[in-house]
């Protein structure tokens, strides 16, 4: 039987469940532990440096993923990460308050963000084997929105947990959300054809990798593209907002655990609203208008910076304004996002999926170490100059936005010949 004619069969839908499960445990340890280390070290500077070493092996075991994912049946993948993420927690429970903060904190987000750089392109690129064609757009936008809402509901029972119970409550609910993820994945069936392996993975990874890379190059020259622009925006847009958000309402705004944990919330509210316009217009959206989306985070972006010229007894609605216009930077990317990933999906052979959404990833993933180190230095030594680091991360992406018109063109145009 082919999967892919049930439409949202009940193996999607275990795959749905199981990623509730496992992204809510995610949601509620990426609230907790960067701002355990922020109000432990109150420096900007270690925050952006040890986010960005987190990144690292993210990148590295992406590319990793992609080659699993096409070759070791992808439930397999999802079970077996979800069950070392909860053994990993387990260990940190242990250790904390007894090893060094900083060293613990690194090596511990560097294996957590690695084991998702090796699990996501898995979930992605089971997607084309579970559902038709012409259903995977809207199927991928189901998928971000589950990630959307396990962030919109981490942070805020992260908040709470926090507050009254301390981070090992955060840590004890997390391993029991991965366990049961990765119970409930055990039941998922995704069609596989087991490749024959002669050769060392290694060679493997490193065949698998170049074959995708001829793919781009050779097919695809326009998603090489693609990613240059995107890797801009995670430069500078993506890594401001990371970075900017977390310390600006914690150190300049001085504003309560909770309003964080709420800010972030609305953050992911954001892509949960992106990701379900994503699905009513489906039909009429084109990859040729969708720079148009980034033009709005552009101008989200400025109005956040401007929004932060106020006299600081307006601190409240300062906050108000960043809240909401991250919200609307969420809602415009996330639309963008959504509508890239499903042109490199439809226009990618089913064999190479995977491994050449988890090349993208990589290369696109790599400028954002760079932009978290940057804008934690910035936001640490002038910090009085915030709102003209943001509205000149504003300008900066506005001229990405503008190289990405044409290059978006020529992509609505390839995907019409398919």
């Amino acid at each position: 039987m082919d999967h892919r004619k049930t439409c949202y069969g009940r193996d999607f839908t275990l795959v749905v469940v199981g990623q509730i499960i496992s992204l809510f445990g995610n949601a509620i340890l990426r609230f907790a532990l960067p701002l355990y280390l922020l109000k432990e070290t109150g420096s900007s500077a270690l925050f952006g440096t040890v986010t960005a070493c987190a990144l690292l092996p993210m990148i590295l075991l992406s590319l990793l993923g992609g080659v699993l994912a096409d070759r070791v049946n992808k439930r397999n993948i999802m079970v077996g990460l979800d069950f070392l993420t909860a053994f990993i927690i387990t260990v940190f429970y242990f250790l904390v308050g007894t090893v060094p903060v900083i060293l613990l904190f690194i090596v511990t987000l560097m294996l957590l963000y690695g084991i998702s750089g090796t699990y996501q392109p898995a979930v992605q690129a089971s997607i084309p084997a579970l559902v038709p064609k012409d259903r995977i757009l809207s199927a991928g936008a189901i998928v971000n929105q589950i990630g959307f809402l396990a962030n919109f509901t981490g942070p805020i029972i992260g908040g709470m947990l926090y507050g009254f119970w301390g981070i090992g409550s955060i840590l004890r609910v997390s391993i029991l959300c991965f366990i049961l993820s990765a119970t409930m994945e055990i039941f998922i069936v995704i069609p596989f054809c087991k490749q024959p392996e002669e050769k060392k993975i290694l060679c493997v990874v490193r065949e698998d990798m170049r074959e995708s890379i001829r793919f781009l190059r050779k097919k695809k020259p326009v998603f090489i593209r693609i990613c240059f622009v995107i890797a801009g925006l995670n430069l500078f847009l993506s890594s401001m907002i990371t970075i900017g958000i977390p310390v600006i309402i914690v150190e300049r705004l001085s504003m309560a655990d909770q309003l964080l944990g709420v800010t972030q919330g609305l953050l992911a509210v954001g892509g949960m609203i992106g990701g379900l316009f994503t699905v009513l217009f489906a039909k009429k959206l084109r990859p040729g208008k969708a720079w148009l989306f980034l033009l709005l985070c552009v101008f989200s972006a400025c109005v956040m910076g401007v929004g932060m010229l106020l006299a600081e007894q307006f601190r409240f609605l300062k906050y108000l304004i960043l809240s909401g216009t991250g919200l609307l930077v969420m809602v415009f990317s996330t639309m963008f996002s959504i509508q890239m990933l499903a042109v490199v999906q439809t226009q990618t052979p089913a064999r190479l999926t995977g491994k050449v959404i988890a090349c993208i990833m990589a290369f696109i993933m790599c400028a954002q170490p760079v932009g978290q180190l940057l804008y934690g230095l910035l936001f640490e030594e002038i910090s009085r100059e915030m709102p003209f680091i943001m509205i000149g991360t504003g300008v900066v992406s506005f001229f990405i936005a503008l190289y990405a018109r044409n290059i978006l063109k020529e992509l609505e145009g390839d995907e019409d010949h398919e």
